[in-house]
């Protein structure tokens, strides 16, 4: 299953990330659809019913778009059916963010978009995962091998010495996600396949918009497709996306013109193409958003692990291109008030110290657990 993802890259640098050679062999960057860019968030944590950025055919908005024109939108996690009849897709009574690839053709949420040709590539640095041990469980962080080109950095994929996105500085200096949004649909030469950050998880889904019973803007929305889980995540979970391994993979899926649905679902295959390092608990909540969720941990030792050669340019790529670096100056203001407010509540509560409740950190889920004192 994919219940989790990380997609920390900047609207403009999703952009850039996605950059192909369309049939003409001209080098091409797709533009965020009007307004898209503002709803995407970069972040280090997502789960369904966030918005997540997706690659799809032009031709979905534009049926007279050249038949390769790929256009980036975001869309909620987890597909709410045209056919859904209440005013709050939050009031669906079962869960759409996976979408099972043997269940397609049987269930009428996936089978009529299918049908319809409504296939989108779903973006990520990769996706996290639980092992279940004896005590609680492992989360892992799962993503593309970083190979050695003109388009990636080349990182370490032994085992040890694990490395996660190590994207140059100059890629990350931007302000505010919105503003850094492509404009207009771009066409440029060879230098714009030039792309040396992170590599995206290119995951195959489904989409579809549904519009409010009453009216009002139309909702985008998708699901994950899963396969068996390849040889190397087994261990990990029995299920994983189905991954569309290479630009020919990603411009058959998207191609729902000349590639029809059956042909298309021989796309979805378990492939042995990804790695993965474990990762601190921290991700479990979901309300934890910073570096500290990609960073690798050293599950053989309870003490803080030495860093590595990789391990060094991993952190520093979290500390140069961090989302909350590209934040609006509004929301720094708001954080910067919220401190003030909590520290104000804090000096209240000192002098006898206070109580708060211990949470589970071995699930998602914000469970109370009972309370403890704390001193200050």
């Amino acid at each position: 299953m994919c219940g989790r993802t990380a997609c920390t890259l900047a609207p403009d640098e999703v952009s850039r990330a996605c950059s192909y050679r369309n049939r003409g062999g001209r080098w091409r960057q797709p533009r965020w659809r009007d307004g898209d860019a503002d709803k995407y968030r970069p972040s280090y944590n997502k789960n369904p019913q966030s918005m997540s950025p997706v690659l799809l055919s032009q031709r979905h908005f534009d049926k007279d778009a050249p038949v390769d024109e790929r256009v980036l939108a975001s869309m909620r996690w987890g597909l709410v059916p045209s056919w859904f009849k209440e005013d709050d897709p939050s009031k669906m009574r079962y869960s759409t963010s996976n979408c099972r690839s043997e269940n397609i053709l049987e269930k009428k949420s996936y089978k009529d978009p299918l049908k319809k040709g409504q296939r989108c590539v779903v973006l990520a640095d990769g996706f996290y995962e639980w092992k279940k041990q004896e005590k609680g469980k492992q989360p892992f962080f799962i993503y593309f091998p970083q190979t050695q080109g003109s388009s990636q950095e080349k990182t370490n994929l032994n085992q040890d010495e694990p490395t996660t996105p190590a994207r140059k500085k100059k890629n990350s200096e931007t302000a505010c996600p919105a503003e850094e949004a492509s404009s207009d649909f771009k066409e440029r030469g060879e230098a714009a396949g030039d792309w040396t950050g992170w590599k995206l998880l290119t995951m195959a889904g489904l989409f579809d918009c549904w519009t409010p019973p009453d009216g009002g803007e139309p909702l985008y929305s998708y699901s994950v497709i899963t396969v068996n889980a390849s040889p190397n995540l087994q261990s990990i979970h029995d299920r994983m996306p189905a991954i569309l391994d290479g630009e020919e993979e990603v411009r058959r899926w998207l191609d729902f013109g000349q590639v029809k649905s059956l042909d298309a679902l021989k796309l979805l295959k378990s492939k042995d193409i990804l790695t993965f390092h474990p990762v601190s608990s921290i991700v479990n909540n979901t309300r934890n958003n910073s570096p500290e969720c990609l960073q690798p941990v050293d599950l053989n030792s309870k003490k803080e692990p030495k860093p590595t050669a990789s391990g060094k340019m991993m952190m520093s790529w979290l500390t140069s291109s961090s989302p909350s670096k590209r934040k609006c100056p509004t929301r720094v203001r708001e954080k910067k008030n919220e401190k003030a407010r909590f520290s104000a509540s804090l000096q209240e509560q000192c002098s006898s110290g206070f109580r708060e409740p211990i949470r589970n950190q071995e699930s998602s889920e914000d469970v109370n657990q009972g309370w403890k004192t704390v001193q200050c």
